[in-house]
């Protein structure tokens, strides 16, 4: 976490001092707020808070930008690999936006810039290590769709796509203001993704996955009542799985080895996993 920090105060600025207030920020809300069995979005969401404080703007605005451009240019193969036969669509369209999820700067160890479309199509190849994918197509009726970073949200166009191939309404979420690489109203107009779902909402804030405390009633009140909820990524996994709401897709890339154990799966693996 206090990497990443680290990261995005190296983005923002290239004043020494300035980067070290912004990860002093983050150690002592750490210090003063972490205690055991405290849900993780929740330090996270203080400790990034703390920085963007200190360091004004969105550290990521250019990352996320380059993003969704060169998701954008990918789009057309991708699209014909998930479309080329309506029989399996859905589920590849599912693996297209698990492997854009390879779009999050910062994560330590992995940086996609540059070998972005390498690294897309080796993940696609693979598909799902977990696939629930045939449990969710009979519960498209009214889907709510909680989307996760720039450039990905490209990919999550073609699920939404297929849901309303297949009869389904959708309702997307996005951040409600600048947090990491999490897509934004802003971002989801940009890229024309706001324009395939039948209803947008945002998540209220830019709390680190969904802080129910932040989030709007329409929000609240969907997440209670869609026929089923599509959650992407990491950090959304985090916080809804503090909950019960059901029945529940995750749909995710571990990329550490605590969601890996929470899940009973490997770190690496491409996850489709629907909770009833």
């Amino acid at each position: 976490m206090l990497a990443r920090v680290h990261y995005e105060a190296e983005l923002s600025t290239d004043d020494i001092e300035l980067q070290h207030k912004a990860i002093q920020a983050g150690v002592q809300w750490l210090d003063k707020e972490y205690r055991h069995n405290v849900p993780i979005t929740y330090i996270s969401t203080g400790v990034h808070r703390r920085a963007y404080e200190v360091l004004g703007g969105d550290p990521y605005a250019a990352k996320k930008k380059m993003s969704d451009e060169i998701a954008l240019r990918l789009l057309p193969t991708i699209k014909q690999l998930v479309e080329f036969d309506s029989e399996g669509a859905f589920r590849r369209s599912i693996i297209a936006s698990i492997a854009g999820n390879l779009f999050d700067f910062g994560v330590l160890g992995f940086e996609p810039e540059g070998r972005f479309e390498d690294c897309f199509m080796e993940a696609f190849e693979r598909g799902l290590n977990v696939d629930d994918t045939d449990g969710m197509i009979c519960l498209l009726d009214d889907v709510l769709y909680i989307a996760d970073n720039c450039g990905e949200i490209v990919f999550d166009g073609l699920v939404l796509d297929q849901i309303k191939r297949l009869g389904g309404r959708t309702t997307l979420v996005v951040k409600g203001a600048p947090m990491l690489t999490d897509a934004t109203l802003k971002e989801a107009n940009e890229t024309g993704i706001s324009g395939k779902a039948d209803r947008v909402l945002t998540t209220g804030s830019n709390a680190v996955g969904i802080d129910l405390s932040e989030a709007p009633y329409e929000l609240v009140e969907a997440l209670h009542s869609s026929s089923l909820i599509i959650s992407k990524g990491m950090a959304n996994y985090e916080s809804l799985s503090e909950y019960d709401f059901r029945p529940i897709a995750y749909l995710l890339r571990a990329k550490c080895e605590p969601i890996a154990k929470s899940l009973g799966i490997r770190k690496g693996w491409n996850v489709a996993k629907l909770c009833l």
